[in-house]
């Protein structure tokens, strides 16, 4: 199985942080595995049992932190399942079939039925929002709401993102905040940093240690979008530096006539704590 961290060291010391920071998860919570056909899966589920079924995936060179800030507004209204991506630096397998594969699909298929969810929202982001596709696009009757925030796959990736950000993580703080720039937008400035605090902190540690995926995420074809027949919401920033927003809101328009798009001024690749936004969507369609 692929090595998807730079050193054993590394892999505890992010691992031992995660711990941490699941330990202090701000809302009730059950965490456990699953087990699919490619490795164990992650789960943290919190909210009851009586209200419907939510499922949230982050994005690359990350885990479920991604919804610390979400998580305890969604719960009150909906059965949350944050799920750790196999291959991420969370606690799921470190899994990585090719995206061509139709694994993820599977993977995600499987997990949802061990979960025993006949059908179930999804919020996905990025890497996360191009492996919710890929499952609503094959299983389009198990997705009751698609949440989508700058997901992969509608449009090409820009290629100097990845190359950027590696190189800007050798170079220190500067260095990171040179990255934190890319993934935010620019709207950041080296006085900030302080005021990050552990996310910056946590984020930093993972992408000293971590190995990110460097194959692009295919293009879903025509044919498997017009499957998207769903009620979906897509976020996108308007200083997306990872992947062109207007043309991946272009394309889901063209195939998804019904989808609510909102492009989010001043804002970039990471979009986080969408709670508002995300529970009205879905009190209007659940």
């Amino acid at each position: 199985m692929e090595k998807i961290y730079k050193s054993e060291v590394g892999k505890q010391e992010v691992i031992e942080q995660y711990q941490k920071i699941l330990a202090s998860w701000p809302v009730e919570n059950h965490q456990y595995e699953v087990k699919t056909s490619f490795g164990t899966t992650f789960i943290i589920e919190s909210g009851l049992k009586e209200n419907p079924p939510l499922i949230l995936l982050h994005g690359s060179v990350s885990n479920s932190y991604t919804w610390y800030g979400d998580v305890a507004s969604l719960s009150k209204t909906h059965n949350v399942y944050a799920i750790d991506i196999i291959g991420e630096a969370g606690l799921s397998a470190p899994s990585r079939p090719d995206y061509e594969s139709g694994a993820y699909a599977l993977w995600l298929n499987e997990t949802i039925n061990a979960l025993r969810l006949n059908s179930c929202s999804i919020v996905a982001m990025s890497l996360g929002g191009w492996m919710a596709l890929s499952f609503a696009t094959n299983y389009p009757d198990k997705v009751d709401n698609l949440i989508l925030i700058c997901p992969g796959g509608l449009a090409h990736e820009k290629a100097s993102f990845l190359w950027k950000a590696i190189i800007f993580s050798l170079l220190g703080k500067w260095g990171q905040l040179k990255t934190l720039k890319l993934v935010g937008g620019g709207n950041i400035s080296s006085s900030s940093l302080s005021g990050l605090g552990e996310d910056f902190a946590f984020s930093s540690l993972t992408f000293k240690y971590f190995k990110p995926r460097t194959a692009k995420m295919p293009l879903f074809t025509d044919q498997s979008l017009c499957k998207l027949t769903m009620p979906i919401l897509m976020l996108f920033g308007d200083s997306d530096q990872l992947i062109p927003a207007s043309k991946s809101i272009k394309r889901l328009k063209q195939f998804a006539q019904q989808a609510k798009i909102e492009l989010l001024p001043d804002t970039g690749h990471l979009i986080v704590k969408q709670a508002d936004r995300i529970l009205k969507f879905l009190k209007n369609n659940d």
